[in-house]
């Protein structure tokens, strides 16, 4: 069975880790699939994506049974490689890495347990939603390491200092309405992957040079100076306003109807 599948329901890419008689533990054969289903879905017409995790769980974490392979390598070195999104990134990293990147919105869909390397994952998502008895943790420090497949450039744009170093320092599990208040889950719901993909769903509805350059500008937003987002926000704007897609846009809505988009 691939490790991760993916499929595609009108212009909404469902990417699925596959390996749940392990809780979807992440390997090094899901680590690779996983950058293969982001690249995959780049190259696509999707307008946006679910994120989830087959059987009782979103992600359990690291395979600890794998690591012996990569322990038994010159681990340092192969971390300091930068292999990924243009010279920035290790594969490790570009598992998650990859759905941040994407210039279409990722909404995670998680139940279960999302532990360690499966809450990074989830973090490259634009949106999180859980199953009210999930629970989520910043597990590595259970393990004597670090969270290093950027988490530490996704978790201090969600919660405060101070929670985000109980998080690391304690590897705590914490339930998803505690995860809600601390940002790092954005809502709860009973079925989070029909919740997902209903909104994945309206999302591809809205127009898709809009809803791209609005996940640039706010990446921008959360990145740069004052300047540089005011700037930013003229020059998107500018290559929407008056254009064939945005007149459709107001065409449909006189009509009140759906848009349709190329």
């Amino acid at each position: 069975m691939p490790r991760v599948t993916v499929s595609q329901i009108d212009h909404v890419a469902h990417v699925q880790l596959n390996r749940p008689e392990k809780r979807n533990a992440v390997d090094q054969d899901m680590f690779t699939a996983l950058i293969d289903a982001g690249q995959q879905v780049a190259a696509s017409d999707a307008r946006a994506v679910v994120l989830s995790g087959a059987g009782g769980a979103f992600c359990a974490g690291i395979d600890i049974s794998s690591l012996g392979d990569m322990l038994s390598k010159d681990i340092a070195a192969e971390i300091m490689r930068r292999t990924h999104g243009a010279g920035t990134t290790n594969q490790w990293q570009e598992a998650a890495m990859v759905w941040h990147r994407l210039d279409i919105p990722v909404i995670a869909a998680l139940h279960g347990v999302a532990f360690g390397a499966g809450l990074q994952i989830a973090l490259g998502a634009d949106i999180r939603i859980a199953a009210p008895d999930t629970k989520l943790a910043v597990m590595e420090m259970k393990w004597g390491i670090l969270p290093d497949m950027g988490g530490m450039v996704l978790l201090p744009r969600l919660v405060r200092s101070d929670v985000l170093r109980r998080l690391t320092y304690t590897a705590t599990p914490i339930s998803a309405e505690q995860a809600a208040q601390w940002g790092l889950v954005t809502e709860i719901a009973e079925d989070p992957l029909a919740a997902a993909t209903a909104l994945a769903e309206e999302i591809a509805g809205k127009s898709p040079k809009a809803i791209r350059a609005a996940k640039s500008l706010i990446d921008i937003a959360e990145n740069e100076n004052t300047e540089a987002v005011l700037l930013a926000e003229s020059r998107l704007q500018g290559a929407l306003l008056g254009k064939p897609e945005q007149m459709e846009v107001i065409a449909a809505q006189f009509a009140k109807r759906a848009p349709v988009f190329d």
